[in-house]
């Protein structure tokens, strides 16, 4: 039985080149080709592909928004994210959305046929030359969750107030302790996430969601 792949990009010659080439696979058949995020979702319903090969630059909806939707569905089928950027955090992001595989446009033929097979058997696959950035940033995540689970509920609140711009005075107020005690909190919090300042003191609250910029 043929891998039945949905193919999303928004560019048609794109398109049409990795129809051409996947479809000299007897292995493989392309049951769909959508130009945009809405047009990939629609045909996704209808053609009930194995695979989606999902651009992330897409009109309308972009491919982590779709990826997203996706899942949100609980749609049968898997994704492999096949895009130009090969920075991890856009690896990172379409994990954390859960795609099946991540490919690069830049890489060989069969690069992609070992993903699509790969992901078609229940792997997930990613483009090899992102492994080692891969495995560095999770790992860099990794201690940083557990700096944030080190600290206490109070240092979180006092944390927050921190990366809003409140000085310890109105910290002391808002949460009805002593300026001294607020000066030990900020001092603990400080040891505990590896920081010298307010301001960085901040950055690590946003990159942590522990506050969001609006």
């Amino acid at each position: 039985m043929a891998v039945n792949i949905l193919l999303a990009d928004d560019h048609r010659m794109i398109r049409e080149g990795l129809k051409q080439l996947l479809e000299m696979d007897p292995g493989i058949e392309v049951v769909g080709e959508a130009g945009d995020g809405y047009e990939c979702l629609n045909l996704a319903n209808k053609t009930k592909p194995n695979i989606v090969l999902l651009d992330l630059n897409m009109p309308n909806l972009d491919g982590l928004q779709v990826l997203n939707i996706m899942k949100q569905q609980k749609m049968i089928c898997k994704v492999i994210i096949l895009t130009i950027h090969n920075e991890v955090d856009y690896l990172i992001k379409a994990l954390d959305n859960g795609c099946d595989g991540y490919v690069l446009k830049d890489s060989d033929f069969d690069t992609l046929k070992k993903a699509i097979y790969s992901v078609y058997s229940g792997d997930t696959y990613i483009e090899p030359s992102l492994m080692p950035l891969l495995n560095v940033s999770l790992t860099e995540r990794d201690v940083l969750k557990e700096k944030v689970s080190d600290l206490t509920k109070r240092e979180l609140e006092v944390l927050k107030m921190i990366a809003s711009g409140a000085f310890n005075k109105e910290i002391a107020l808002t949460l009805n302790i002593s300026e001294r005690t607020v000066k030990n909190h900020v001092s603990n919090i400080f040891k505990k996430i590896g920081v010298s300042d307010r301001t960085q003191a901040a950055v690590f609250a946003i990159k942590n969601n522990i506050i969001s910029i609006k």
